[in-house]
């Protein structure tokens, strides 16, 4: 809360008129109507302007207002000598505080503090530079004294910036910001990103300051990206070993991993060793046994006793090979592509040996219906040309075979795109589609591959997964 004191200067409206007449002047000059004349042209110094306001910030003979920035850490004040109209103009709270006084004294913690002067200097030229670990305290300054514009341009900055690298990492922090001030478009815009690249997460130190809430949300995705099942318990015991959760809570975590994903093998071996799994061993054993038993007998006989239409029996985006493939196209521009490759039929045991063959086909200039030539009206037998810039990338993922193991069982396929940010290569975009379908809907819709600096491209090539999900239904009614 800043404190109100001293009294105003009497030169304060005479600066305050000034300036308003020097900006009321340039825009009138750069709006003026100059229709009619040959050699009319627009001078615009507007730079210069921007310039000398940002000089006034070091020149406090002509200020009206005086800004006394205390934190609890130091009994100095950084003090920032400023203009009443400029700062009123960007922010309505600086504009009420000092309708009466001159001098505030406000009170800062060490983080907004520390920007502060590069937040006054917003105030006085519309722009500002920031860093990674500065985006928090600049977008908390901002909201405070309800500077609207830098408050979205630095919400726009954290979601074009969630690729970037940093040492302890910052995609989290910045979640758990969000969900505190209410902003949706930044909390979806994080877990999306989480979910998408969490085999990267899982092996940073971010996964250590994943709160509970976060942690729960993720768990409940089908659409997390990362190796295998295994990978993320393995994940989330070292989690649970670090943060030592009330026992409530570390058995609502343990009771989202998706137990039939993981192979018998793999699970006898956690029973055995696993020491978070056998302190709560009580609360997943029914989920232990049901694994097992679905890994026994074949999926159709499965389904005739058991609920298998809930997440427990959809797979995530598992990058294994048993789940699909990666595929790199270079030169994607040049024309079209074809691949095959093999999945599982399904994670259940009983199916180990059993093979799906697919067959992929991209192209990078597949024209719809409705742009494709026709026979013109006015030339006969003439046909419209169709530009290249028409057509737009197109995939196609069938299946090379039909077999009865199919029955009860359909087909989910994903396509990530990976793209190179901030040097690192992460997932940008999951195109998912089911069996009724063969082709990902507005695939690289606005993606521009003809040039070679498209940022869809790493090294002059399109780098593509491709991950087939079986998806089993319930053939009977579950009995009770």
């Amino acid at each position: 809360m800043a404190r109100l004191t001293g009294t105003r200067p009497a030169r304060r409206w005479g600066c305050a008129a000034a300036f308003l007449l020097l900006l009321l002047t340039v825009q009138a000059a750069q709006k003026a109507d100059l229709s009619g004349e040959a050699t009319a042209a627009t001078i615009n110094h507007s730079l210069t302007l921007l310039q000398r306001l940002q000089e006034l910030l070091h020149n406090s003979n002509s200020s009206d207002s005086v800004l006394r920035v205390r934190t609890a850490a130091s009994d100095e004040a950084k003090v920032f000598h400023t203009h009443q109209l400029l700062l009123s103009l960007q922010s309505e709270v600086f504009e009420s505080l000092l309708r009466n006084q001159s001098v505030l004294t406000l009170h800062e913690p060490p983080e907004t503090a520390a920007l502060f002067e590069k937040f006054i200097r917003y105030l006085y030229c519309g722009g500002v530079s920031i860093l990674l670990h500065q985006a928090i305290p600049m977008h908390q300054l901002a909201s405070k004294y309800r500077v609207w514009g830098l408050q979205r341009g630095v919400a726009e900055y954290m979601k074009s910036h969630l690729a970037s690298e940093s040492s302890q990492g910052h995609v989290v922090g910045w979640y758990h910001y969000a969900v505190r001030i209410g902003d949706a478009a930044l909390q979806e815009s994080c877990l999306q990103f989480l979910a998408w690249n969490l085999s990267a997460v899982l092996s940073s130190a971010e996964w250590g300051s994943v709160s509970v809430e976060l942690l729960l949300l993720l768990l409940e995705r089908s659409d997390l990206v990362l190796h295998s099942e295994l990978e993320l318990y393995t994940a989330v015991e070292g989690w649970l070993g670090r943060r030592q959760p009330e026992p409530a809570v570390a058995e609502r975590v343990l009771r989202a991993i998706r137990y039939p994903m993981i192979p018998p093998s793999q699970l006898f071996r956690l029973q055995a060793q696993s020491a978070v799994l056998a302190r709560h061993h009580g609360a997943v054993q029914d989920l232990l046994f049901q694994a097992f038993q679905f890994h026994a007998a074949s999926p159709l006989h499965f389904a005739k006793y058991f609920d298998v239409n809930c997440s427990m029996f959809l797979p995530r985006n598992y990058l294994a090979p048993s789940w699909g493939s990666q595929w790199v196209i270079n030169n994607p521009a040049r024309d079209d592509r074809s691949t095959s490759f093999q999945t599982q039929l399904g994670p259940s045991s009983h199916d180990a040996g059993k093979r799906v063959t697919w067959n992929a086909l991209f192209s990078p200039r597949w024209l719809p219906v409705s742009l494709r030539p026709v026979y013109s009206d006015t030339v006969p037998g003439a046909v419209q040309p169709a530009r290249i810039e028409d057509g737009r990338p197109r995939l196609v993922v069938t299946p090379a075979m039909s077999s009865p193991d199919f029955a009860g069982v359909s087909f989910q396929k994903t396509v990530l795109v990976a793209v190179r940010q901030q040097g690192r290569v992460l997932v940008k975009h999951a195109y998912s589609f089911h069996q009724s379908s063969d082709e990902a809907p507005d695939f690289l819709a606005h993606a521009d591959l003809q040039k070679r600096a498209s940022e869809y491209l790493i090294d002059n090539s399109l780098h593509l997964h491709i991950i087939v999900k079986p998806v089993y239904h319930s053939l009977i009614k579950v009995k009770k």
